[in-house]
């Protein structure tokens, strides 16, 4: 029998996600694990009750493997007409993430991954613009698996009660009136910052300014994460200045990567350090142009997300937490930056910490004053 969790959290991606309609054509994507099918067939089910045409595409277990370890150049350059399809024409898509080992890949050459970042560079840009324009609508997950429990430090069950609570299909009645909530709460934040221009953060971690001229800030509410709640922009690209201490480890293909430091000078990452994997950082960081500069910076507001997990979908929505990303921007912040990545870190701001715009406090010791 299905678990009537995994259900809600199906309808609550069709229905208020991604607002599947009558022949929408939709891509069901979960790369890199099966155990994740009861979630793809739900919601497989759910776009065919909305009237949609759903395409599932799953992605077997231990093809990344092959791929990195047979191919050559071109073939890591070849980009699945597939997927690019889907990308330019596409009405809607759900990838659900959820893997079986979160260190399959981590003796892979980070030269290879980049290199296959870059060939999807144009596509991921491309995603990103039909999503800011509404023609396509997307949306991110995660099935819980016992490898993220293992990660998280929980039993696969205590593990599932956290990813439904956090999604709010647990012990809610209706999921997408708690999300609209959010959605209204958090309007009110970005209304604030709207037409500002400097903002400043400061704490035992972090000392950093940048501008948001003519940017906007954007309400995560569940449209592209889930779970979600979190506010972002993407900084004006250069004016950053200071540094910052990611207090929580990031992993990233299969690697951790802990104890992060950025030194920061006229938008660009000019110094950086890792107590642990500083090669593979460097190495992200020389991806390309735009992978030295944030792309986004964000101020997490999910309070019921308390855990920190190693899944970055999770622990960047964590309430008292600020997170940035290097690389690729999201245009509808007016964000320019363009890159082949977009990796996102996170920094404590609980304890000692404040956020000023233009002078004055609005965020302190892990909370809004405003």
């Amino acid at each position: 029998m299905t678990d009537p969790r995994i259900r809600k959290l199906a309808h609550l991606l069709v229905d208020y996600s991604t607002e599947v309609k009558q022949n929408d054509e939709v891509l069901i994507w979960s790369p890199g694990c099966m155990t994740s099918i009861p979630l793809l067939l739900e919601i497989y089910k759910r776009v065919l009750e909305q009237g949609g045409h759903p395409h599932i595409a799953p992605f077997l277990k231990g093809a990344d493997d092959i791929l990195y370890e047979f191919a050559s150049d071109f073939q890591i350059d070849y980009v699945s007409p597939f997927y690019k399809m889907a990308v330019d024409t596409f009405d809607a898509i759900i990838r659900v993430e959820g893997v079986d080992n979160t260190r399959s890949l981590s003796q892979v050459d980070p030269a290879k991954q980049v290199r296959q970042r870059q060939a999807y560079k144009e596509i991921q840009q491309t995603y990103l613009q039909r999503g800011d324009q509404g023609d396509l609508s997307w949306n991110v997950t995660l099935f819980p698996t016992n490898a993220l429990a293992q990660e998280a430090d929980m039993s696969l069950n205590n593990y599932e009660n956290f990813v439904y609570e956090a999604c709010h299909v647990n012990n809610s009645s209706n999921p997408i009136d708690y999300w609209k909530s959010v959605q209204t709460k958090q309007q009110k934040l970005v209304e604030w910052l709207k037409d500002h221009e400097l903002i400043e953060v400061k704490g035992p971690n972090v000392d950093l300014s940048f501008s948001i001229k003519d940017r906007t800030f954007v309400n995560a509410c569940g449209k592209h994460n889930m779970p979600d709640g979190e506010i972002f922009t993407g900084p004006v690209e250069s004016s950053t200045n200071g540094h910052v201490h990611f207090t929580y480890p990031v992993t990233v293909a299969g690697r951790e990567i802990t104890d992060i430091r950025l030194q920061f000078d006229s938008g660009q990452v000019v110094k950086a350090s890792a107590s642990k994997n500083q090669d593979y950082l460097t190495k992200i960081l020389d991806t390309d142009s735009g992978a030295r500069y944030l792309g986004e910076w964000a101020i997490g507001t999910n309070y019921g997300i308390t855990h920190h997990t190693k899944q970055i979908l999770f622990d960047e929505k964590m309430g008292g937490t600020i997170h940035m990303a290097i690389g690729s921007g999201y245009p509808l912040t007016g964000s320019k930056n363009s890159s082949a990545i977009h990796w996102d870190m996170i920094c404590d701001m609980k304890s000692d910490s404040e956020i000023k715009v233009d002078g004055e406090t609005i965020y302190k010791s892990g909370s809004f004053v405003i």
